[in-house]
């Protein structure tokens, strides 16, 4: 009966970690572009087309959700939480730091180039630990 438990527990801190982790990033995300300050008005000396083409520019490099910024992140999540959460109930818990070492390492061409995509790096890393730490901390305690 441990090993189900212990197995429903890995499905559950990879698999169902993902919604939770999108929507706090969504979250994070809603809160900046309210703090984001109103585009810039056009003038009459200035062509549109110069500003918008400038602040669009300015978006794309501020906006986390660029095509190839951290790819493959949804499947390194899941493997993350599955590994995080397999250290706890093992009671290896000097296995996190493995996980996180090897993400971090993995992750840091694009997070040195990206301030956005180190932000969201940060904050998807923390709640998906979070996650995991509670799901497999929890099974250990009451149902192992």
């Amino acid at each position: 009966m441990e090993f189900f438990w212990g197995v429903m527990a890995l499905v559950v801190a990879g698999g169902l970690g993902s919604p939770i982790t999108l929507a706090v990033l969504r979250l994070a995300r809603a809160v900046d572009d309210q703090k984001r300050p109103p585009a810039p008005v056009t003038n009459s000396e200035t062509p549109a087309a110069e500003v918008t083409g400038e602040t669009e520019a300015a978006l794309e490099k501020a906006a986390p959700d660029t095509p190839g910024v951290l790819r493959g992140g949804l499947v390194i999540g899941i493997l993350e939480r599955t590994g995080v959460a397999l250290a706890i109930l093992l009671n290896e818990p000097v296995a996190i730091a493995y996980v996180v070492a090897i993400k971090g390492l993995g992750r840091y061409a694009e997070l040195k180039e990206t301030p956005a995509a180190a932000e969201r790096f940060i904050i998807g890393t923390l709640t998906s630990l979070l996650w995991a730490c509670a799901v497999a901390g929890l099974t250990a305690v009451y149902l192992l």
